[in-house]
């Protein structure tokens, strides 16, 4: 296809495109995107910012970035409408992941790391090509889970995103350069965007109603399994942590923060059940404001506001679903 025929066909995908997210926006409100953007916006060039300074973070940061979209392709609702209505549509995919990775392209060349930023352009890009997960049956069949089935979540994000592997690649390299604080600490981030990942998409209702009787039981039960498999998968990363030059009252005051994290994920994702970009948004501005916590005064009481308030929202919620007076909730994504 020439250039000027696939022009007008990229251009329409791309309208449509920006009017899902016009659409998006408009339903999350413009004053709750002034609240959020800018601290994800700052979390992530922080990020950005001690990862550059680092000569292994560096080369870590587009390897990761791929993995999360690679993730997110391979999740993607339209493959199967692109693949039949617009043969070319991977060309369209690579454009779309291109630009999604502009943000971190601009911070890797403002921190100079140029090789990384070259890694990036090709890393994105490529992940277009990737196969979706419903594609992959035989693979699907062999794959055993190492979670229980009733951790729906884990089990279904690890199989979409070869978690497992990730896991045992950043243990490896968090071992590796041990020698260092940053590489177990960097590790334990990243690990956390995996665990934040298992709880971004909202199962349906019926199934919350066939788990439990009352909205505690039905938390309850979500945060033993959660923090239960968060713990099992990060505690190798607390223990090079800890044999490292941080101390051991260190790594577990890193251990209590993190676990601390991945339940206000957990109360965020059933505190807006079933929005999945409210809950998404949310669980971004938690964790923007966990990384920013020592760099202003109003952070800390954001973060116990978000502490004290998901949990009593999150039971609210589902006292719509779960229980005898329950009325029931319409799926409305």
């Amino acid at each position: 296809m020439s250039a000027d025929r696939l022009a007008g066909p990229v251009a329409a995908y791309l309208r449509l495109r920006l009017r899902l997210v016009g659409r998006l926006a408009r339903e999350i409100g413009a004053l709750r995107l002034l609240v959020v953007l800018p601290f994800l916006f700052v979390a992530v060039g922080q990020a950005l910012a001690v990862a550059t300074q680092h000569p292994w973070g560096r080369w870590a940061v587009p390897v990761v970035a791929a993995w999360m979209l690679l993730g997110v392709h391979r999740q993607r609702g339209d493959y199967r409408f692109l693949a039949t209505t617009a043969p070319g549509f991977r060309t369209w995919l690579a454009g779309e992941y291109a630009l999604l990775a502009t943000p971190l392209l601009g911070g890797l060349l403002a921190g100079r790391a140029y090789g990384p930023a070259g890694l990036l352009l090709v890393l994105a890009p490529l992940v277009a090509w990737a196969p979706p997960a419903r594609e992959d049956r035989a693979s699907r069949h062999r794959w055993r889970s190492p979670f229980r089935s009733e951790a729906f979540e884990w089990v279904s994000s690890m199989r979409a995103t070869q978690g497992v592997w990730l896991w045992l690649a950043l243990v490896g390299l968090a071992g590796w350069q041990r020698a260092s604080p940053l590489a177990p600490v960097a590790a334990l981030l990243v690990w956390l965007l995996v665990v934040l990942a298992c709880y971004g998409t909202a199962e349906p209702a019926s199934m919350l109603a066939l788990a439990a009787n009352s909205p505690a039981q039905f938390l309850r039960r979500r945060l033993q399994l959660g923090l239960g498999y968060a713990a099992a998968t990060a505690a190798p990363f607390w223990v090079l942590l800890a044999s490292g030059p941080a101390s051991w009252g260190g790594a577990l005051a890193a251990a209590v923060a993190w676990l601390g994290l991945v339940a206000l994920f957990i109360f965020t994702k059933y505190a807006f059940y079933p929005k999945e970009t409210h809950f998404r948004l949310t669980q971004g501005l938690v964790l923007g404001v966990a990384l920013l916590l020592l760099g202003h005064p109003l952070y800390p009481v954001l973060l116990l506001v978000a502490a004290l308030g998901l949990p009593w929202q999150s039971r609210r919620r589902l006292r719509q679903i779960i229980g005898p007076n329950s009325v029931g909730i319409i799926d409305n994504r």
